[in-house]
């Protein structure tokens, strides 16, 4: 291993490429995630509600079940996770080739159809891998062949699956956020990106940040103005960082969220109310903080 990285360290060049490529592989799977983990997540919570009505409301449940009320799970197959059925075409169920899973370059061999019946196949495929590849190359090219960089690709495969999920669903998954939130206190257990005391508090704070805000604004409009997803995963980034880089943090994606918010309104009609996922802005922050946020902070305070 310490060959193959004094290798890398002399061709950065190739280490670039080459983290490229293998990112882009698991965009492949970062969009089987952001498409499947949700319908298994749905699948689940409907299984305990009827559960729970057979349990605590039998005489309910028998209604529903003798008018054949009871909501149907889904359309797809009982063994249904992510490894299992095999990905098909979603009108034809047609299996998807092997040769034709090649991130990237399978969509644009097949020129973004299905090889059976030709029905279009989005462009998000090749999005989330080309900006899965292209920001773990960027690690690569910040960090060089170290312990950082492969922890900070890490977070950043589920920081955009949570991204693609949350753009879809409204929703940042527990099975993502916390998993990431614990190995950041355990990266920094051994001082990775900050010290101990300093990834424990951020953790704290991040999630304080957040929840203190939504209870004040929902105390002044009655209104929930975010979800308790968005807390995790500022306390993420807090247990990743350090509680030092959450201003830094909030600030970026405040920004980014108003930036985007405003364009959205007036450039594609949404109302004011229609909610708007804050997920991804606070992705799109921590990781910026991740790799320039020493710098930001330095520049910001050499201007004072």
């Amino acid at each position: 291993m310490q060959q193959f990285c004094s290798l890398m360290e002399q061709y950065p060049s190739i280490f670039v490429a080459l983290s490229f490529v293998f990112a882009a592989v698991i965009g492949s799977f970062i969009n089987v995630v952001i498409f499947r983990l949700p319908v298994m997540m749905k699948r689940e919570w409907q299984q305990e509600c009827n559960q729970f009505l057979e349990e605590y409301q039998p005489k309910a449940y028998q209604v529903l079940e003798q008018q054949q009320l009871l909501q149907p799970l889904d359309k797809f197959p009982e063994r249904f996770n992510l490894i299992v059925p095999n990905s098909t075409c979603p009108k034809c169920k047609t299996a998807i080739k092997p040769w034709h899973n090649l991130p990237i370059l399978g969509w644009l061999m097949l020129g973004g159809k299905c090889a059976a019946c030709k029905q279009q196949i989005s462009s998000r495929y090749p999005i989330f891998e080309f900006l899965n590849g292209a920001l773990v190359a960027l690690l690569a090219w910040h960090f060089g062949p170290t312990i950082q960089f492969a922890l900070a690709a890490i977070v950043t495969f589920a920081l955009v699956a949570m991204t693609g999920i949350d753009l879809d669903e409204m929703l940042l998954p527990d099975q993502l956020t916390l998993p990431f939130l614990w190995l950041g206190i355990i990266a920094n257990y051994f001082g990775v990106f900050t010290e101990l005391p300093s990834a424990v508090v951020g953790a704290i704070a991040g999630y304080l940040s957040l929840w203190s805000v939504f209870w004040l604004f929902k105390l002044l409009t009655g209104k929930e103005g975010m979800g308790y997803g968005d807390f995790k995963l500022m306390a993420l980034f807090g247990a990743w960082l350090g509680w030092q880089m959450l201003p830094l943090i909030i600030l970026l994606s405040s920004l980014v969220g108003a930036v985007i918010g405003i364009s959205m309104i007036l450039f594609k009609n949404m109302g004011r109310n229609n909610p708007i996922p804050f997920g991804p802005y606070i992705a799109l922050a921590g990781w910026i903080a991740m790799l320039w946020g020493n710098d930001i902070v330095s520049w910001y305070l050499s201007t004072l």
